[in-house]
């Protein structure tokens, strides 16, 4: 068995894992990070497009801000459709100048790549069977297979950025969990086209057909959302099919204002909350999609991963420069309080917008908390601060 040794083992290459690595290198923290699949296939993954504020101002911090300041695309508000009402949620004047970035995620990812490569800091590509050891001492380490050899990586921590399917969630034992989830009855049908975008904003519909988001990319990529049943089947969905039906959700000037094409991507993806505590097991700390997943709906899946790093960089900060080990054992409690924020938001944006069948009482009732919201400023602002994204907790 062959040995490494580095102050954070960082299993997972996706953006979490590569942005808490690039923060931790620039404060000269070593890590290794282990990616069981290529970077090509990382690369390859459709994911979401909308940045906080707080994602953006960390991103600039790391040092990786510089094309998504020049290609990305500032939004000061977005549209919410109530049938054929249109409502515009003023995110810089309801929050005092806050606003989101739409910038995909694989361009956020391309970017941190490209500035680890830069940097020369380790990273294992198609790294197999991690798996992470003596997590409840001071000298835990990481078992991994790599270009047919074994390997032992040694490290002071470990960050399990892998997932929800990752192998860092997986390696603790399951007494010492407590899992929250929700799975909802339907999923999102999702089309990437090269297409202008319908409308210069985010637009959410509810819609008594069900649910529809109009989103980009840029301003000649567009990716448009539909509610499908959760059995539905990609196939039964031809092109024409998709586009016709997005236009029987939108208002009609919208409608009557879309652009088609052919589809470079179309996919279902099934819409679940899940939450899992705490999300650390002695040395070893869950990131993102390892601890927690939302409904995209509220668009925090990517972003609620970023205030993990924010936190669990800050305190691995001040663990190195100031010895406040104390602060380790604080890094559950501080991202579950933000975590659980962003759940009941994603949960009431799902639970408005969305059509449930079988539930006609709820219906009505969700129907005119929506109304009650839009009606008033204070709802309007309350939407805003969450959609911007709460401020990221002191490390002291």
């Amino acid at each position: 068995m062959k040995t490494l040794k580095t102050q954070v083992a960082i299993i997972g290459a996706g953006p979490s894992g590569l942005l808490l690595g690039q923060l931790l290198h620039n404060a000269g923290i070593d890590t290794v990070i282990l990616e069981r699949q290529t970077p090509d296939y990382v690369l390859g993954r459709i994911r979401a497009g909308v940045l906080e504020q707080g994602m953006v101002d960390l991103l600039r911090q790391a040092g990786v801000g510089q094309r998504m300041d020049a290609e990305g695309l500032p939004h000061d508000g977005f549209e919410l459709v109530l049938n054929d009402r249109r409502v515009h949620i003023d995110l810089k004047g309801l929050t005092g100048g806050k606003n989101v970035m739409v910038y995909g995620q694989t361009e956020v990812t391309r970017d941190l790549m490209a500035a680890r490569e830069a940097a020369g800091a380790r990273t294992l590509y198609l790294a197999s069977d991690a798996q992470p050891h003596d997590m409840q001492t001071e000298h835990p380490f990481v078992t991994f297979e790599h270009e047919g050899q074994t390997w032992r990586l040694d490290c002071d921590y470990i960050a399990g950025c892998d997932g929800f399917h990752g192998v860092a969630r997986q390696s603790i034992p399951a007494e010492k969990l407590k899992v929250f989830e929700r799975v909802y009855p339907f999923g999102w049908l999702g089309v990437l086209a090269d297409t202008p975008p319908v409308h210069e904003e985010l637009v959410y519909a509810r819609h008594d057909r069900g649910f529809a988001l109009c989103s980009m990319r840029s301003k000649t990529r567009t990716r448009y959302y539909l509610q499908v049943p959760a059995e539905e089947n990609v196939a039964d969905w031809p092109d024409e099919r998709f586009w016709g039906e997005l236009k029987n959700r939108l208002p009609a000037d919208l409608a009557d204002a879309l652009i088609t094409g052919p589809s470079i991507e179309k996919s279902i993806a099934p819409l679940r909350s899940f939450v899992v505590e705490p999300m650390q097991h002695g040395r070893m700390f869950l990131v993102g999609d390892a601890a927690h997943i939302v409904p995209p709906t509220g668009a925090k899946g990517l972003n609620l991963a970023a205030s993990d790093v924010s936190t669990l960089f800050n305190i691995l900060l001040k663990v190195y420069r100031d010895g406040r080990v104390d602060l380790l054992e604080r890094y559950s409690a501080i991202c579950l309080r933000r975590v659980w924020k962003a759940e009941r938001f994603s949960w009431w944006m799902t639970s408005m917008l969305h059509r449930f069948d079988d539930d006609a009482f709820n219906q009505r009732i969700s129907e005119a908390e929506l109304e009650y919201f839009l009606d008033s400023e204070a709802g309007r602002k309350t939407i805003a601060e969450n959609y911007v994204g709460l401020p990221y907790e002191a490390i002291e």
